[in-house]
């Protein structure tokens, strides 16, 4: 990797959410000169169609990502060319390059690796740290194994990390993994103190509907874009960009998000299982099923908004409803409910009992029998 050495930027995912969100705005940003860098993606699985994204990816060829939908009322559809990425490796096959080059180059790490990437495997051992060990099988496993090799040779650099999962204070949850797996791995409290506190581990959200992959790279997204970093000292930021915010209070965006957008989805898919509804269905196809629609305005007048108005952010959540209800009613995004019902059990798990919970918790008399009965099916 010394002929060719990594660029500053090291993501793990192909995904064309990542193509179209942070491989974008990285992309924008360098055409300004206000980027870190490009980027290394990483494919963490052996799925096919990630092993063909890569292919793709490694090229280093622009892709495109075409941006259809309303936007305050008014149509929007652009091309953008997206060219940040400059590496794209299989870490199965390319394992001790990527050590290599992550010692010695990367500044910053970002990830998002699907519902389950953050599942541990038990074939991952503490052998798998000698150097010519293949690599781990679980990306938590992969991420300390390169994070220790840091420690070893380069400890003084910085580094901050990215998690873009869709899991609250994804960032320090991730960080608490690995230093648990560290423990486990008996790898001692130097190290494990250089992962917590010399390392910056960002808590993030990113929202952004990104409905459909083009061939053989490349996506098809909706105009609105967001990702919402919390603040902390000492945080080196992959780009500045117009849809990066910077927050004090990242909980906000949080239940927004997954309180209003990501169970809206989910509802919506627990509807299309249960109903039996077109196997192609998408969500703007529900959005102009009258009785469909009257249900998920129902859900959320009744059951979400009151917990936001007991938390006193009322007026910030019905403007965020607003513009879901805008986004799920975009005409061009072919979002479909099957995609959405993928892993239903968990995501409902992630994204309404929380909103039961905090309700018990504030508001002791709100009935929510539409979100109780969607909990209490198993799909």
């Amino acid at each position: 990797m010394s002929d060719n050495p990594l660029p500053p930027i090291l993501q793990f995912g192909t995904s064309r959410f990542l193509q179209a969100h942070v491989d974008l705005f990285v992309s924008q940003a360098l055409e300004r000169g206000t980027a870190l860098g490009r980027i290394a993606v990483v494919q963490s699985t052996d799925s096919p169609a990630s092993t063909a994204r890569t292919a793709a990816l490694a090229s280093g060829t622009a892709y495109r990502v075409l941006v259809q939908g309303i936007d305050n009322g008014q149509v929007i559809e652009q091309n953008h060319w997206a060219s940040a990425i400059s590496h794209a490796l299989h870490a199965t096959e390319q394992w001790p390059a990527l050590r290599r080059g992550f010692v010695e180059q990367v500044k910053v790490v970002i990830s998002n690796t699907g519902d389950r990437g953050y599942q541990l495997d038990p074939r991952d051992t503490p052998a798998l740290l000698d150097a010519l060990a293949p690599a781990p099988v679980s990306f938590p496993a992969k991420l300390l194994v390169l994070l220790h090799d840091r420690w070893q040779q380069n400890a003084h650099a910085s580094l901050s990390l990215f998690p873009c999962e869709l899991v609250a204070r994804n960032g320090d949850v991730l960080r608490d993994l690995l230093a648990g797996l560290a423990r486990k791995w008996a790898l001692g409290d130097g190290f494990e103190a250089w992962l917590t506190q010399h390392c910056r581990w960002a808590n993030s959200l990113v929202d952004r509907i990104v409905s459909q992959a083009l061939e053989p790279v490349g996506a098809v997204a909706e105009p609105y874009a967001l990702w919402a970093i919390e603040r902390q000292d000492g945080l080196t930021l992959p780009c500045t960009h117009e849809a990066i915010v910077l927050t004090d209070d990242l909980d906000q965006f949080e239940r927004l998000k997954l309180f209003t957008l990501n169970l809206g989805h989910s509802y919506l898919a627990e509807r299309w299982l249960a109903d039996a509804r077109p196997e192609h269905e998408t969500v703007y196809q529900a959005m102009h099923s009258p009785a469909l629609r009257g249900d998920l305005e129902r859900l959320w007048a009744n059951e979400v908004l009151p917990v936001f108005a007991a938390l006193g952010q009322l007026d910030a959540a019905q403007r965020y409803v607003d513009s879901v209800r805008e986004r799920f009613a975009n005409p061009f995004l072919q979002h479909r409910l099957a995609d959405i019902a993928a892993n239903h059990n968990d995501k409902k798990q992630r994204r309404l009992l929380p909103l039961v919970e905090l309700a018990e918790q504030i508001v002791p008399g709100l009935e929510q029998p539409m979100l109780r009965a969607a909990l209490n099916s198993q799909r």
